[in-house]
């Protein structure tokens, strides 16, 4: 069968889920009948899993909607929020739906960039055609909720066009490069060198910013733009160097786009998730051993307590646990989220104490449905509404995906060969 057929094949996967395998890296698709769901995987290191209660495990054979069994589990918490990133928890989802929220917040959040280029004039060592591409990538601070989509070029008006204006002129030079060099006044301590570099100098550089782009209010945009007018998200971004007497006159049009179209309408600098690390401890770790497992660890996940009394199994490696109830020092981790999964702590080394059996204590895995995402906005938008963004859109393609399906009756919508 053709790749439409697969379509519906996964569509009748999604419908159907064992909620036994939820958060393991394995198939969405339920057991068939009379088909017992797949082992997991055997890990000698680490491990993928699944942290659930057995209250919330299904009957054998079970069965429910995916989209229930999401609507139950998933929850979305933010630890952290600045001006430039922010940091939150997905929880109760598997990694396609990550996934999908991280490159929807990369490719497809809109945002207002530059796109056409008018010169009317440029006598600058920079060449029209990159001038243009550095004024397309530079950031602007406006909300694309305030404007259409620009379809036609032809059909700019100011409820789809931003517009901004460039004019600088580098000073004139006024003392010859061939003049003997002098001081500006009989008073002038600067350097003839130095001196040469002020403005009318022969070595003088005036370097074109973003603070010298001006925005040029276009019909009624100067009215619903009052609260937060367009402009660069940052003043000094460099844009060209003019020598003296060169100049740059320009008109820029900005229109509202997503990353799918080009990069510069990315709002986000850097946008990845991790799962989350669970670093547990089968065996104490105490004495030498647990100083050992502590210095080991590059992240300084591992912390150091005192334990009254000897362990239930003494594995420092000295004779300390004779039962006099001493205080002996035991490994706990502390951090486990700052844990990379470098497996530093696990790796066997030889010649080091305790360096070729400390996989037998420590175990590493990752909880399968529990994301940890950053994201770093690059201006435009806030990092929260990159975010809110994100998922309005997503939950836009799901209503559409379900609508497409219920008109279909279950089944993918053939094309229309007139359309073609």
């Amino acid at each position: 069968p053709g790749p439409r057929a697969a379509l519906r094949r996964t569509t009748a996967m999604v419908d159907v889920y064992d909620v036994r395998e939820f958060g393991v890296h394995e198939s969405f698709a339920a057991p068939s009948p009379g088909q017992e769901a797949a082992a997991p995987r055997e890990t000698t290191r680490e491990t993928t899993t699944q942290a659930a209660s057995s209250s919330e495990a299904a009957a054998p054979g079970a069965q429910r909607r995916y989209a229930d069994v999401i609507s139950s589990k998933l929850r979305i918490e933010v630890t952290a929020s600045t001006d430039e990133e922010v940091e939150f928890e997905l929880v109760g989802v598997d990694v396609s739906l990550a996934n999908a929220l991280r490159r929807i917040m990369i490719a497809e959040v809109p945002t207002m960039a530059i796109e056409s280029v008018y010169i009317e004039e440029n006598t600058g060592v920079m060449h029209d055609e990159v001038l243009a591409h550095r004024l397309g990538l530079i950031p602007l601070r406006v909300d694309p909720n305030e404007f259409e989509e620009l379809v036609d070029p032809d059909d700019a008006t100011d409820v789809n066009t931003i517009v901004f204006g460039l004019e600088v002129r580098a000073p004139v030079n006024e003392l010859p490069a061939d003049a003997p060099r002098r001081k500006l006044d009989a008073t002038d301590a600067v350097p003839d060198d130095e001196a040469d570099r002020r403005p009318g100098g022969p070595k003088h550089t005036t370097r074109i910013t973003t603070a010298d782009l001006k925005w040029l209010p276009q019909g009624d945009q100067e009215a619903f733009l009052k609260d937060e007018p367009a402009r660069p998200v940052h003043d000094d971004i460099s844009i060209t160097k003019l020598r003296p007497g060169q100049a740059v006159s320009l008109e820029a049009h900005g229109r509202k786009g997503i990353g799918k179209d080009h990069a510069k309408f990315s709002p986000v600098a850097t946008a990845s998730y991790r799962m989350l690390p669970r670093v547990d401890l089968v065996q104490d770790v105490v004495g030498d051993r647990a100083v050992a497992l502590k210095q080991r660890c590059p992240l300084d996940v591992f912390d150091l307590e005192d334990l009254v009394g000897p362990p239930a199994s003494d594995n420092s490696g000295d004779d300390s646990g004779d039962g006099s109830g001493g205080v002996v020092q035991r490994a706990v981790a502390r951090r486990p989220r700052d844990c990379t999964m470098c497996r530093e702590c696990i790796r066997v080394i030889d010649d080091v104490p305790f360096g070729d059996d400390m996989g037998d204590y420590v175990k590493l895995r990752r909880e399968a449905n529990h994301f940890l995402f950053k994201v770093e906005t690059a201006g435009q938008l806030a990092p929260l509404r990159i975010l809110h963004d994100a998922l309005a859109i997503l939950k836009a393609k799901c209503d559409k995906w379900q609508t497409e399906l219920e008109l279909s009756g279950g089944a993918i919508t053939e094309p229309d060969a007139t359309a073609l």
